[in-house]
């Protein structure tokens, strides 16, 4: 009925009366196995770049679509025996068996023949190919593997990027082409944008609304309500590469300049939080915080932050936090609810050290003290907090509440800017 359509999308190059000429030929059996072939309602920025290419960097807005077309991607490459040793890698190990593996869009979602097995960390196919599972969280891990192929997903959420897109790019040395897919929505790192410039690089784009027909009904309208009108929207649906806002209070060279892999002993270590409104609403903003013992410089432990939480979700995922990183207290701001939010928080977690904040000024203007200690080089991300920091550099008092920078700027105010209690040595 068609021609291969990884070399061309056959049926879409006919006119709408020759594609329903074709299709009511089809017999009710033809017909069952086109409605669950991908093939045949794949767009054109799916498939791979026809021109030749190392990397194929396909840059897509939430539900675009990226995470099918690289799961179609290494199944067609294993029909066609062109891949049998391959590398998947997300941001995590979790990530990669929850998104590229498990997922509703996922490798085994996508092929029956395909069986994971967890306990050796990878994908078999009966015809003797095999898919690794590796995480970007140890970028030295992927050093002594041997691959013909790799796909990477997510790539700008990874802990160490540049890191782990050496070692990945270093292990494909086998068979005759080998060749690594990237999808990933855009964040303006440098290793992104180092990656674009590079020669052999073919980069694609997909919006969310490309994908329109095969998203939830209203996720379109609720990612408009969320991000319409904002630069931060332009990257999440729209995958464009956002240079810094000049109305934001953070500067992502700030952040790069003084970025570590670990944190040193640390004197307190302080959990900002900025409580959600309701389970429908923003975020909750939970933000970890350490006081090094020795130079007094900050460190950003973890970002834990989470949306659609009831009060009592956010105070036991607080208390979890606050007891995994041995914190000594929990800033939160009190404008919503006012005592409220350490009755919350007491109630489900007495334990825990609760002191409450007051936001009088916009949320810009209370963030720029916070924002200066960065570009003095006095606070450290330990690893990328990709969501955090998008929101420290877009933010300019339009679109929703950035939670994240608030209760980042709760913590740094407390550790860094404000009076300080008596420390408590602690080993991370």
């Amino acid at each position: 009925m068609r021609a291969n359509p990884w070399n061309e999308n056959w049926l879409a190059s006919k006119s709408k009366s020759e594609q329903r000429e074709i299709l009511d030929d089809l017999t009710d059996e033809e017909w069952d196995e086109y409605q669950h072939d991908w093939r045949n309602f794949v767009r054109r920025e799916q498939l791979p770049p026809k021109k030749p290419w190392q990397t194929w960097l396909l840059m897509g807005g939430r539900g675009s679509g990226k995470t099918r077309a690289g799961a179609e991607w290494i199944i067609h490459g294993i029909r066609t025996r062109q891949m049998k040793n391959i590398a998947l890698l997300g941001a995590t190990y979790h990530d990669t068996r929850a998104v590229m593996i498990e997922g509703e869009s996922g490798i085994l979602a996508c092929d029956q023949t395909a069986k994971f097995e967890p306990s050796n960390h990878r994908i078999v196919w009966p015809g003797g190919a095999i898919a690794t599972v590796l995480t970007a969280e140890e970028p030295d891990g992927i050093r002594g593997h041997n691959f013909d192929a790799a796909w990477g997903d997510e790539f700008c959420k990874w802990p160490y990027p540049q890191e782990a897109l050496d070692m990945l790019q270093l292990a494909l040395r086998t068979g005759t082409n080998p060749r690594l897919l990237l999808t990933t929505t855009p964040r303006n790192i440098r290793p992104l944008k180092a990656l674009i410039e590079t020669t052999g690089t073919k980069l694609i784009k997909m919006k969310t609304t490309d994908n329109a027909n095969n998203l939830a009904p209203g996720f379109i309208a609720a990612m408009e309500a969320r991000y319409g009108g904002t630069a931060l929207g332009r990257q999440e649906m729209d995958a464009d590469l956002i240079e810094d806002n000049d109305a934001a209070p953070w500067r992502r060279d700030w952040i790069e300049a003084t970025r570590v892999r670990e944190a040193p002993v640390c004197s307190r270590v302080a959990i900002g939080l900025d409580p959600s409104a309701s389970v429908t609403g923003d975020e909750c903003g939970i933000v970890v915080a350490g006081l090094a013992e020795q130079g007094g410089g900050v460190f950003i432990l973890a970002d834990r932050s989470a949306g659609g939480l009831t009060p009592t979700g956010w105070a036991l995922r607080v208390a979890d936090v606050y007891d995994a990183y041995k914190a000594d207290i929990v800033i939160a701001e009190a404008n919503y609810g006012g005592d409220m939010v350490r009755t919350v928080l007491q109630q489900n977690a007495p334990h825990l050290a609760v002191h409450l904040v007051n936001a009088t000024r916009d949320k810009r203007t209370r963030a720029l003290p916070a924002a200066a200690l960065y570009e003095q080089g006095k606070v450290h991300h330990v690893g990328t907090f990709p969501d955090l920091e998008d929101q420290m550099c877009t933010y300019d008092d339009r679109g929703p509440s950035p939670d994240r920078m608030d209760a980042l700027v709760h913590v740094l105010t407390y550790l860094k800017l404000g009076p300080q209690s008596e420390p408590k040595i602690h080993t991370l």
